[in-house]
């Protein structure tokens, strides 16, 4: 699974409904309204890499309202969950 966060400028007269909007989108699985630089963060994930972009300038971009889009591919993913998980192997509780 290829994991993508695509940090995302909109107009903000409607963050709200574009947020929705992207978060609809085939690929496309969390959508953050944040503060800063960027009003939206969009999590995508894709088997292959060919599919970032059908996914991103091919439906994140047209999305109405949608000014910019800047994408950053992970190469590793690390969280608590997934540690948390594979100490857990081989104990019995």
């Amino acid at each position: 699974m290829i994991t993508s966060i695509v940090l995302i400028k909109t107009s903000t007269d409607r963050i709200p409904e574009i947020a929705e909007e992207i978060a609809a989108l085939e690929g496309v699985s969390e959508v953050y309204s944040v503060t800063g630089a960027h009003d939206l963060i969009a999590i995508v994930r894709v088997v292959r890499h060919e599919e970032l972009a059908e996914v991103i300038p091919g439906r994140i971009s047209k999305v109405p309202g949608v000014e910019s889009t800047e994408t950053h591919i992970a190469f590793r993913t690390y969280s608590r969950h997934d540690l948390e998980a594979a100490f857990a192997i081989g104990l019995d509780s």
